[in-house]
């Protein structure tokens, strides 16, 4: 491969430029004439697909139903709850004429649901018996950034789920919160091999009209946090704005209580940083679009025999595992080796005439790069124990990444010393807005999220009150 389509800088050494590199080299994304935007490319797409499978599965296993709601919404719908407008209004972008007609009112491109769905909801929702309602929408989202674009990390426009539930009590709205960002954590952990930190948001963090907010949080090789999903108790403050009210088992005329929640494109941002290495992305095998590249090492006096026995092995092995038999005859084995490599695929099969003699090929894997003979024979079982021995070392490498990165400190200037070190920082803290605010100035960190464990009482490292708190911080992305 020339040197212009491999990786030309180290993921340790100059990691932005790293990350742009692979994801524009790997084909997963492209910048687009429209400034702030992206394109996804076919290969980005086919792993934003297995994320969308996976959770979605999760989504409708756990009671919920897919429907789908418009792309405007009424300026006047956002206008009915004063938090959630003045979280949202510096990033809404506005259509204020159709043709060459102007709008009577201004429509909202949609850069959250709530205010159109909570519409609908009061519209369906008459009785007890209509409750819980449990519904997700698949759908893309608008946010007009002003900060420089990062593929898959910041545009203005991206792609997400987003679910949004109405129920009879708080206890049960409490429940579908944890119970969603649990299906999060599983995303992460299960199928990305991403390790995660759950918890409440602060309130200065959490979602503009919220109760609360609830968090997966991980930590990115260059000691920078990514807000993995949100899972949010909106209260009652929607229905109350939108009148969405039912009469209970006791005949009495109540609110339901709500949750919304939501993933967005950005665990592929997630997936590469954790995994990527100098060559390029690195893949768990339960999100790779292809598991395995068969690469014929072809010498003329062998050719015929080993492209027949190539393919065969791979009509075999992709009933299976998605696999590719790279027989292209006007690349080197080298560069094959490297395209590959890019691109992630954690397993390349190697075969040339020895191979044939030995009955066997060569099995390497992406993540460490040992490789290994195989028999024939023995082929589909030593695949099935390899794929999972690398989906497992990917996050056990990420999980040690993140317990040797994340430290407690007890007082200001370890705290400050630390976020400096590009550290996950876990402190006592008072949790508010004024505390919060100065360590943001003071070191451009924010907080992560409030672990669910409870914790002895202590003097905020901030301020010095007491609190029961202890709080995780990072710079984030």
């Amino acid at each position: 491969m020339a040197e212009d389509e491999g990786i030309t800088v180290k993921k340790s050494e100059n990691f932005s430029e790293w990350y742009n590199q692979v994801v524009l080299k790997a084909e997963l994304a492209d910048f687009s004439p429209v400034k702030g935007c992206m394109v996804i490319r076919p290969y980005g797409y086919a792993i934003w697909e297995n994320i969308r499978d996976f959770l979605d599965r999760r989504i409708k296993e756990t009671g919920h139903k897919n429907a789908y709601f418009p792309l405007f919404i009424p300026e006047s719908f956002f206008k009915k709850e004063a938090e959630h407008v003045e979280g949202f209004s510096p990033e809404v972008a506005w259509v204020t004429h159709g043709g060459n007609t102007k709008l009577n009112e201004r429509l909202a491109i949609r850069p959250t649901s709530e205010t159109i769905i909570n519409y609908m909801y009061s519209q369906w929702i008459r009785s007890y018996r209509d409750l819980p309602l449990l519904i997700n929408q698949w759908a893309n989202i608008v946010r007009w950034e002003t900060k420089m674009t990062k593929l898959f990390m910041r545009t203005r426009e991206f792609l997400w789920q987003e679910g949004h539930t109405c129920h009879r009590t708080k206890e049960e709205a409490d429940e579908e919160v944890l119970k969603m960002l649990d299906v999060y954590r599983e995303v992460y952990e299960d199928l990305l091999a991403i390790p995660v930190i759950p918890g409440y948001k602060t309130e200065k963090e959490k979602f503009a009209g919220a109760l609360y907010t609830t968090t997966v949080e991980a930590l990115m090789p260059d000691g920078r946090a990514i807000q993995g999903g949100t899972s949010h108790n909106l209260g009652q403050n929607f229905a109350k704005v939108f009148d969405i009210t039912f009469i209970d088992k006791d005949e009495k005329k109540k609110y339901v209580w709500q949750t919304s929640w939501g993933l967005t494109t950005r665990t592929v941002a997630a997936l590469v940083m954790t995994h990527g290495d100098d060559k390029g992305l690195v893949l768990p095998p339960k999100v790779a679009p292809i598991k395995i590249v068969i690469v014929p090492i072809i010498f003329e006096k062998h050719r015929e025999a080993v492209l027949k026995k190539s393919k065969e092995l791979k009509d075999i092995i992709e009933k299976r595992y998605s696999t590719v038999l790279d027989d292209r005859e006007e690349y080197t084995a080298g560069y094959k080796f490297n395209y590959w490599e890019l691109r992630g695929v954690p397993i390349r099969i190697e075969i040339g005439p020895k191979d044939l003699e030995n009955k066997q090929v060569v099995l390497v894997r992406r993540d460490s790069g040992e490789k290994k003979n195989v028999k024939w024979d023995l082929l589909l079982d030593e695949i099935e124990k390899l794929l999972d021995s690398i989906q497992k070392n990917l996050y056990n490498r990420a999980k040690n990444f993140l317990e040797n990165n994340t430290v407690e400190v007890d007082n200001y200037e370890d705290l400050k010393k630390a976020i400096k070190e590009r550290k996950m920082v876990k402190i006592k803290f008072c949790c508010s807005e004024e505390c919060e605010e100065k360590i943001k100035e003071d070191t451009g960190a924010t907080s992560a999220c409030i672990p669910f464990e409870e914790f002895e009482a202590g003097k905020c490292v901030v301020c010095g009150k007491e609190t029961g708190k202890m709080v995780y911080f990072a710079k984030h992305y």
